[in-house]
C-alpha cells in the first residue's frame, strides 16, 4: 500500500463526504483498489454505556462520537487513536490506497483540528485539505489554507498534497451558507472556478489545486419528498413526491396575471391555502405541460370543495401537493434554514454528485498516485466505467431488433445520452415513438427507428445469395425477413449496422440461430461460446460458457478457454484460466475429469503464452488459503480471473447462484467466435444489462 489520503475539512458545510466518495470513485475508475473509512459515526443514540471496552474492541465498527468525546474529556485520546489505527488496519488490508474522512468541526466539536491532525500522525496519512468557497476571495481563501496546514508542516510539506474546493459559485447568504431560495442568484461560474484555481496557493512547490469542484443547480436539487419531511407538511396529494426534483422556489402572492412569470418547470410554487385563483392557474400550467416540482399551500388553509374538482385531474397527473400550517413568510424562513446536502437514501443523487466530482478532479494527479503502486486492481466500477469509455471512443451502430420493448426503448436512450453507441430500433415507429411518450424517455438524435416494412425487400437478394446453397428462394427470404431478430442480422451481414444485441424477448437460441446461419464464426474459430463479467465485490471475473455450450467436448473445451482467455485480456482483466471441476489436479477420476485434464492440455499446447490450469475445484480457484492446500504449485490457484465451466448445466447454475445469492451485476452473454458481434440478453436484462451489454457489442464491434 502507498497512500493514506486523509480528507481534512476546512469550515462548516464544505461537502466532505461528497468530496470524500467523488475521491474514491475517481480512484476506482482508474483500477485502484481503494478503501474508504469514516472512523468516527456521528450518531448520537445509545447512551452512556456506548463507550464501552466492547465498543473499543469492535475495531470492525466505526467509533461513535458520543464515545470519542468521553475518552477526550477523560484524557484518553490515546486510546482513539489506538482504535482508530486498528480500525484502518482490519479495513485497509489488502488496499492499494485508503481514504480516510476527517472529522468536521462545529462549535460544538472545537477538538476536531488537532484530532485530525492526532489521526494523521497515528498512521502517517497525507493530508488534502477540503474547503468551500462561501464568501471567500481567493486572497482570504489562500489564507485560510496556509492556517489550516500549519499543524501539519505547513504547505511546503510533502505530506500535504493540495486542496480541493467546493462549491464554486454557489449561491451563498453573507454568512457563506448555500440556501435553496438563493439558487436563480448564480452569478458567472466559470469566471469563479478560473479565479479560484489562479490562488497565490496553489504556485507553490508541492502544493496543487487537486479538484475544483463548480455549483451546479440540478446536483443540489432536493426532491419533493425531502422538503416535504423538512417543512413537516401535511400531504394533500403524494403524485410524484418521490421523483420530482425542486429547481426553483416561487411564492404566489401577486394576481395569476404576474404569477404567470414563475410557473416554470422544477418550480415549487408556495401560495396561501385560500388563493384559489394561484392554486387553479397551478393546476392548469401543470397539465399544460409545464412540470411544477409541487404546490406547497401555506396558512394552514385548504381549497374548498370546488377549487379541489379542479385541481383533480392534475394530482392524478401526478402534481404533489402539500399543506403547511406556517404562512407564507414563515415557510420562507424555514426554507432558508434547509439542509441541501445529499440525503443517505437519495441514491441517484449521490451517484450523480460522485460521478461530477470525479470528473472534476485532477486526472494528472490521479494517475501519478496510480504509477506510484504496481499492482493493478480491476474493480468493478473501473471495470464499468473503462467499458463505457471504450465504447464512446468506438462510437459504432448497434441494432436492437426488439425496439417495441421499454426496457429496451430506455437502454437505447441511456447509450445515445451518453453516446455509447448509435442506435437502430427495429419496431412500427408510430408505436415506438408513442411508447417513448409514455414513459418519458427521449430517444435523441443518435437513435434511429426504421420500421421493419420499409426495409426488408432490400434484404431479400443478400439472404437468397447467403443461403443459396440452402436452397433458399425469395419466397423463403421474406418469410424469414418478418423475423426482426434475422432482418437485423442481415443488416449486420450487410454492414449497414455494426452489432446486434437482442434476447430481451426472445430465447438465446432466436438470437444466435440467425447469426450462425449468415454471419457464420470466424475463419480459425470452430465454435461459438459465451463469457458472462461477474462485478464481485472485490473484482470482476470471467465466467464460461453460461449459455451456449450444452457438454462440450475437450476440444470445445480448450476452444472455450482460449476464446475466453483473449475476452478477458480485451477488457482488462488478466487472463488466469482455471478449468472448473469437481476435482482438483489428480485427486479425482472419471469421464468428466478427464474430459477437463485433456481440455487444458489441448489449450496449453494450442496457446502456450496463456497462464492456465485445471482441473480445479471452484474453491481452489477462488480462494488463496484453500489454493495453498489444494494446488500449492499452481500457477492459477487462488487467483484465478477466467473460470471456464466443463457443462451448460455447471455454469449457468453457478452464475446465476452468484449473482443471485451475492447480489453482484452480471454483464453478458457476450458472444465469441462470430466474424461480427451479436449478443444476447437475459429475458429478465436491466436497463442497466443491456446497456452494458451494447457497450460490449460497440467494443467488440472495433476488432
Amino acid at each position: 500500500m502507498k497512500h493514506i489520503l486523509l480528507m481534512v475539512p476546512i469550515g462548516l458545510g464544505v461537502g466532505l463526504a461528497t468530496v470524500s466518495s467523488g475521491l474514491v470513485r475517481a480512484l476506482e475508475n482508474q483500477g485502484l483498489k481503494v478503501c474508504f473509512l469514516n472512523p468516527v459515526t456521528h450518531d448520537r443514540g445509545g447512551g452512556e454505556k456506548i463507550c464501552t471496552e466492547s465498543a473499543l474492541a469492535n475495531v470492525e465498527k466505526p467509533l461513535p462520537i458520543q464515545c470519542v468525546e468521553s475518552l477526550l474529556s477523560q484524557g484518553e485520546e490515546g486510546l482513539v487513536l489506538e482504535f482508530l489505527v486498528a480500525h484502518y488496519a482490519h479495513h485497509a488490508k489488502d488496499a492499494d490506497i485508503v481514504v480516510i474522512q476527517g472529522i468536521i468541526s462545529t462549535q460544538l466539536r472545537g477538538y476536531a483540528p488537532q484530532l485530525n491532525f492526532d489521526i494523521a500522525q497515528a498512521i502517517d496519512a497525507e493530508v488534502i485539505f477540503v474547503i468551500a468557497q462561501g464568501k471567500n476571495t481567493p486572497a482570504m481563501l489562500s489564507e485560510q489554507v496556509e492556517i489550516a496546514a500549519q499543524p501539519y508542516g505547513g504547505v511546503g510539506n510533502l505530506k500535504t498534497l493540495g486542496c480541493m474546493i467546493n462549491k464554486v459559485g454557489a449561491p451563498v447568504d453573507k454568512y457563506g451558507n448555500a440556501r435553496i431560495d438563493l439558487f436563480d442568484s448564480v452569478e458567472k461560474i466559470e469566471d469563479t472556478t478560473d479565479a479560484m484555481s489562479r490562488c497565490a496557493i496553489f504556485k507553490k512547490k508541492n502544493f496543487r489545486l487537486l479538484g475544483c469542484f463548480p455549483w451546479e443547480r440540478r446536483l443540489m436539487a432536493l426532491r419533493v419528498k425531502d422538503i416535504q419531511k423538512h417543512l413537516g407538511a401535511m400531504v394533500i396529494s403524494e403524485g410524484k413526491m418521490n421523483e420530482n426534483r425542486v429547481m426553483h422556489l416561487a411564492f404566489a402572492a401577486a394576481t395569476v396575471e404576474n404569477m404567470v412569470k414563475v410557473l416554470k418547470p422544477d418550480t415549487m410554487v408556495v401560495t396561501s391555502g385560500d388563493r384559489s385563483d394561484a392554486i387553479v392557474a397551478a393546476c392548469l400550467a401543470y397539465l399544460n405541460g409545464t412540470n411544477l416540482a409541487a404546490l406547497v399551500l401555506s396558512g394552514g388553509h385548504l381549497p374548498g370543495e370546488n377549487t379541489q374538482k379542479l385541481c383533480e385531474e392534475a394530482k392524478k397527473k401526478g402534481l404533489p401537493i402539500l399543506s403547511v400550517q406556517t404562512d407564507s413568510l414563515r415557510t420562507a424562513i424555514s426554507l432558508e434554514n434547509l439542509n441541501i446536502e445529499v440525503p443517505e437514501d437519495d441514491e441517484e443523487r449521490q451517484e450523480l454528485v460522485k460521478e461530477f466530482v470525479a470528473r472534476n478532479i485532477d486526472k494528472k494527479w490521479i494517475e501519478e498516485l496510480g504509477a506510484t503502486h504496481p499492482q493493478r486492481y480491476l474493480s468493478p466500477p473501473a471495470f464499468r466505467y473503462k467499458l463505457i469509455e471504450k465504447a464512446q471512443k468506438a462510437r459504432r451502430k448497434i441494432v436492437l431488433p426488439e425496439g417495441e420493448d421499454p426496457r429496451i426503448l430506455r437502454a437505447a436512450a441511456t447509450c445515445a445520452r451518453r453516446k455509447i453507441a448509435k442506435i437502430v430500433l427495429l419496431g412500427n415507429r408510430e408505436k415506438v415513438e408513442r411508447l417513448a411518450e409514455e414513459h418519458q424517455v427521449p430517444l435523441g438524435e443518435w437513435v434511429e427507428i426504421i420500421d421493419p416494412c420499409t426495409v426488408r425487400e432490400k434484404y431479400v437478394a443478400p439472404l437468397v445469395e447467403l443461403r443459396k446453397h440452402k436452397g433458399v428462394t425469395e419466397k423463403d427470404a421474406y418469410e424469414y425477413l418478418s423475423d426482426e431478430v434475422m432482418l437485423g442480422t442481415m443488416m449486420l451481414a450487410t454492414g449497414d449496422v455494426d452489432g446486434l444485441v437482442a434476447g430481451a424477448t426472445h430465447t438465446t437460441a432466436h438470437t444466435i440461430l440467425p447469426a450462425l446461419k449468415v454471419i457464420k464464426t470466424k475463419p480459425d474459430t470452430k465454435l461459438v461460446s459465451s463469457v458472462f463479467f461477474m462485478c464481485l465485490p472485490s473484482q470482476v471475473l470471467v465466467y464460461g460458457d453460461c449459455a451456449v455450450n450444452q457438454n462440450p467436448t475437450a476440444q470445445e473445451l480448450a476452444d472455450i478457454a482460449i476464446q475466453s482467455a483473449d475476452s478477458a485480456e480485451r477488457f482488462g482483466i488478466p487472463a488466469r484460466v482455471a478449468m472448473i471441476s469437481y476435482s482438483t489436479g489428480k485427486s479425482g477420476t472419471g469421464a468428466d475429469v478427464e474430459k477437463v485434464k485433456e481440455a487444458t492440455r489441448l489449450a496449453k499446447e494450442k496457446r502456450p503464452d496463456l497462464i492456465i490450469d485445471g482441473p480445479l475445484q471452484y474453491d481452489a480457484a477462488f480462494t488463496p488459503d484453500v489454493a495453498k492446500k489444494k494446488a500449492p504449485d499452481s500457477p492459477v490457484a487462488g487467483k484465478a480471473t477466467v473460470y471456464v465451466f466443463p457443462d451448460l448445466n455447471t455454469a449457468n447454475t453457478t452464475y446465476k447462484a452468484v449473482q443471485r445469492s451475492a447480489n453482484v451485476l452480471s454483464i453478458g452473454p457476450m458472444l465469441q467466435g462470430l466474424k461480427k458481434p451479436v449478443n444476447d440478453l437475459s429475458r429478465g436484462a436491466t436497463v442497466a444489462d443491456i446497456v452494458f451489454t451494447i457497450a460490449i457489442t460497440a467494443i467488440q464491434a472495433e476488432e
